[in-house]
């Protein structure tokens, strides 16, 4: 059992680190996006080898994750293969927006989309599809292997060429 404490599904890191792996093997460079603790980001880097870090600014990464005490911009995303944003609460959108240039898997939670709309999790799912593939990208909704139930993400992915991740 983990000596460190975490709110919702404590195997949501490992299924989605698995789930990176498998859906993404091209990746190497890894934000992880208002990653708090940095759990997932230890599981992509000792398990599977990627570098991966946390962007968050609340600077709270556990010992020997590397981690950037910033406010994620979507401007950060060429630096990465791939953004992830589990439940990236206020990140949400400049996460999406990553997608304009780089693969991107969120997993979105609150509404922290459009706070003048009350949005459900399948309707503020749905709103970040339309936006995405209004901009030319395609968008993919895929259930995770852990409980739920905010474990529903979207593959987005850039217009054009230059992606494998989504076909």
């Amino acid at each position: 059992m983990s000596r460190h404490r975490f709110h919702g599904d404590p195997e949501r890191f490992d299924v989605l680190a698995a789930f990176v792996a498998d859906r993404f093997p091209a990746a190497r460079y890894v934000a992880d996006v208002a990653g708090g603790q940095g759990m997932l980001s230890r599981v992509l880097r000792k398990k599977y080898g990627l570098e991966a870090e946390v962007v968050d600014p609340r600077g709270w990464a556990l010992k020997g994750v590397p981690a950037r005490s910033d406010y994620y911009t979507a401007a950060m995303a060429d630096y990465y293969d791939l953004i992830i944003g589990l439940h990236p609460d206020e990140a949400t959108r400049p996460v999406v927006e990553s997608a304009a240039v780089r693969d991107v898997l969120i997993v979105p939670c609150c509404n922290f989309w459009d706070r003048d709309v009350k949005l459900g999790q399948q309707d503020l799912i749905d709103e970040i599809m339309a936006y995405h593939r209004g901009r030319g990208g395609q968008a993919e909704q895929v259930g995770l292997g852990f409980r739920g139930p905010k474990n529903q993400a979207l593959l987005l992915t850039p217009g054009g060429a230059g992606s494998a991740a989504v076909q």
